[in-house]
């Protein structure tokens, strides 16, 4: 079975999350859980980490972070990477679970459009403005080229939107390969073997 794991970069704005529990394991990362509720979610920010404990979300749901509150049920994020970033850490624990195709969906590692701050929830509690300038990805990249290197069997299959940056660091991963955003939804509504 497939897994996803969603970053939260605007290109996976148009993914129905609803629709990529069907097809396989959601692995996603920080407010996320404010609509949906996936196979695993992670945050390593203090502030949405707090705010994902004091919902209860993690005494129902698999949830990771730094420093763990026992009492709500939450995990702490695996010794071999707690100092990566939230959406690497998810992609280590899906890779963890053993799937062997893994789809990253809103790994944009870029800015947006208007080559401002790149995330779907940009202006919501705990995010920078809209507007504000884009965040250095230069640590996401090297932590996911270790991943990657760590889980030589899993293929991750990282899907290009519209603003999802080319990433030359990436080209010599053997296993890391891209998918367009449109032959990937071609894909998911078809009902095609991932």
């Amino acid at each position: 079975m497939a897994a996803f794991v969603l970053g939260n970069g605007v290109s996976r704005g148009p993914i129905d999350i609803d629709l990529l529990k069907t097809r396989g394991d959601v692995y996603a990362c920080n407010a996320v859980y404010r609509t949906h509720r996936v196979t695993a979610l992670v945050a390593t920010d203090r502030g949405i980490a707090n705010e994902i404990q004091a919902s209860g979300y993690p005494a129902q749901n698999r949830f990771y972070t730094r420093r763990p509150d026992p009492a709500t049920g939450a995990l702490r994020v695996p010794q071999a990477y707690f100092g990566y970033s939230s959406g690497p850490i998810a992609l280590a624990i899906a890779c963890a679970d053993g799937h062997d195709r893994i789809y990253l969906l809103g790994f944009d590692l870029g800015p947006n459009e208007q080559g401002r701050f790149n995330n779907v929830f940009a202006g919501s509690e705990h995010y920078k403005a809209q507007g504000s300038s884009p965040t250095f990805t230069g640590n996401w990249i090297k932590q996911i080229v270790k991943i990657a290197g760590d889980h030589p069997a899993a293929q991750l299959i990282r899907v290009h939107g519209s603003v999802t940056a080319a990433v030359k660091e990436f080209d010599p991963v053997r296993n890391l390969s891209r998918l367009d955003f449109a032959d990937f939804v071609a894909r998911i509504n078809s009902q095609k073997d991932l």
